[in-house]
């Protein structure tokens, strides 16, 4: 069966437009397949809308005025997703999404073990995104594209986007966490003119912020 997420869909070059509904099928699993440093975590929990929505789908839901995809012209490859004000979305996350996935995903009784029950405890914490360092960045994204339509201007036309908007709604500055590990990630955010936030204690996780004015 061809990939349906596959490059070469359309004769028309990717574009970048608002999400829409009929979008969070191909979201959440363009999500799934760069949930593992970037590369692809199909298999890895067992349900596979368990890495949606925690990433994706509360932002979807919350906020899709602050949601932007790629479209290949038939279907979205990548997308841009965030808020204006982490505060807010984390306790919109807890009184309006929360309900609508907690016992799809139930909280691990006690510590969390194998990547499905650390992913339900994230889940079900949405405040671990209100950490005081990043005060003065209260606009945070998520961004991905599947690797076929990388390294082609197309992630830096997506953040631009989203920048533009969380400008528009207020919020000069922008934070976003990535996994160490995920080195090409990391050269990506420092040429787009990111720079390290001290975060204490940050495990796994680097915290990068920039404004969100534009050239543009």
């Amino acid at each position: 069966m061809p990939d349906q997420l596959s490059p070469g869909s359309s004769a028309q070059p990717p574009v970048i437009r608002g999400y829409l509904p009929s979008d969070r099928e191909a979201v959440y699993e363009v999500c799934l397949r760069t949930a593992a440093a970037g590369g692809d975590a199909t298999g890895l929990y067992r349900d596979p809308d368990l890495m949606g929505d925690n990433f994706a789908g509360p932002y979807l839901h919350l906020e899709p005025e602050m949601a932007f995809v790629l479209d290949d012209g038939g279907r979205a490859v990548g997308y841009v997703l965030g808020t204006s004000d982490t505060a807010a979305f984390a306790a919109a996350f807890r009184r309006s999404w929360l309900p609508r996935v907690a016992d799809r995903h139930p909280a691990p009784a006690g510590e969390p073990q194998g990547p499905d029950e650390g992913m339900a405890a994230l889940l079900h914490n949405p405040e671990r995104m209100i950490i005081p360092a990043l005060a003065d960045y209260p606009a945070h994204l998520h961004i991905d594209l599947l690797p076929a339509y990388q390294r082609s201007g197309h992630g830096r036309a997506l953040l631009l986007t989203f920048l533009g908007a969380a400008r528009r709604a207020g919020a000069k500055q922008v934070h976003l966490g990535m996994l160490t590990e995920n080195t090409a990630a990391r050269a990506f955010y420092d040429r787009l003119d990111f720079h390290v936030i001290d975060v204490p204690d940050a495990g796994p996780l680097t915290y990068l912020g920039r404004s969100t004015e534009t050239e543009d």
